[in-house]
């Protein structure tokens, strides 16, 4: 079984979790749930009937940044041809992060499943994140 989609949109990585001083309470900040809710809603429109997956696990993510407007006319192409690539935030093990979360109980049981990650940050025409989720 694959499941294949995109998130378009700015791509944006798990965020710390963060301390209520008054209250003493560890909580995730919005912005990084919200994004997670987002990924799950892409994924539910692609796979209406999606089956959890059981077995061991393989998933690719590709991070797609939009190519900066400055940038000069031979770098935009080198751009596109994947020869530079962003090296700006959010970090990748952040990326990650928010994906994995995302669909851990969701797409699969546990991301203990997971054996095998791949994870590549791009320049595109536009900005967006594609996901593959996959049992081998």
């Amino acid at each position: 079984m694959i499941y294949e989609f995109e998130v378009p949109g700015k791509v944006i990585g798990k965020g710390r979790p963060r301390l209520n001083s008054y209250t003493g309470i560890v909580y995730t900040p919005t912005k990084t749930k919200d994004y997670e809710t987002l990924v799950e809603q892409y994924f539910l429109i692609k796979y209406p009937k999606f089956n959890q997956l059981e077995g061991r696990i393989k998933v690719s993510i590709v991070a797609y940044f939009i190519i900066p407007k400055a940038t000069k006319k031979s770098e935009v192409e080198e751009m596109l041809l994947n020869n530079i690539s962003p090296t700006k935030k959010p970090d990748i093990d952040n990326v990650v992060k928010i994906v994995l979360d995302s669909m851990n109980k969701f797409a699969f049981k546990d991301d203990t499943q997971i054996t095998k990650l791949e994870i590549e940050k791009k320049y595109g025409i536009e900005e967006k994140i594609y996901i593959k989720i996959e049992e081998y």
